[in-house]
């Protein structure tokens, strides 16, 4: 039996050579270093008190104030329940008042009591539940914004935990002057930043 060259078994050799080349260097792509401290592509190690923003998010969404805890920003928690509970005292207002005069509102339509408010009619009445709804919707945006506010500060105070803030960073205005044409100077601050 003569052994006849097929280009078809031939490529199929070559493909699951080139398939098993690329499965045994994914694998050994795949080790884990298991040193105990993280250093990037240059060098340098990483900082120890670096924070996961996806953790930081996650217990400032499940619990409000939790991801600046986590983070250390422990100072904030007075501002952050204030605007929370500044906004649930306005919502509790609103709500009330908007309660108010829906009963109002009944009593108006039915007839059978006096009027709660002598100096309006039905229509002052329906403006004045309106006015009160439109405000209680705008504090339930309010306190939602101040929610999520207090968990995107806690994400991004997690994403910069480990910023470099050294000694060598530095800020510096100083006065300036600049030639300019005719022999005239230009008199100006100017701002320089040292790495």
């Amino acid at each position: 039996m003569a052994n006849k060259f097929n280009p078809k078994t031939k490529l199929w050799h070559i493909v699951l050579g080139f398939l098993c080349l690329f499965l045994v260097h994914s694998v050994n792509a795949q080790e884990i270093d298991n040193n105990d401290s993280l250093t990037d592509s240059i060098g340098f190690e990483a900082p120890k008190n670096v924070k996961d923003p996806k953790k930081a998010i996650y217990l400032s969404l499940i619990f409000p104030g939790a991801g600046q805890v986590y983070n250390e920003k422990v100072w904030k928690l007075p501002l952050l329940y204030s605007g929370v509970s500044t906004a649930i005292y306005f919502l509790n207002f609103n709500n009330r008042r908007y309660k108010e005069f829906i009963a109002a509102l009944e009593i108006v339509r039915e007839g059978t009591e006096t009027n709660p408010f002598p100096n309006l009619n039905e229509d002052g009445i329906i403006r004045n539940v309106n006015y009160w709804r439109r405000n209680r919707d705008a504090m339930y945006m309010v306190f939602g914004a101040i929610y999520a506010l207090g968990a995107v500060d806690a994400f991004v105070d997690a994403h910069l935990s480990g910023f470099d803030v050294s000694d060598d960073l530095t800020f510096k205005l100083e006065p300036s002057m600049e030639p300019m044409l005719a022999n005239n100077n230009a008199i100006g601050l100017s701002l320089k930043i040292k790495f």
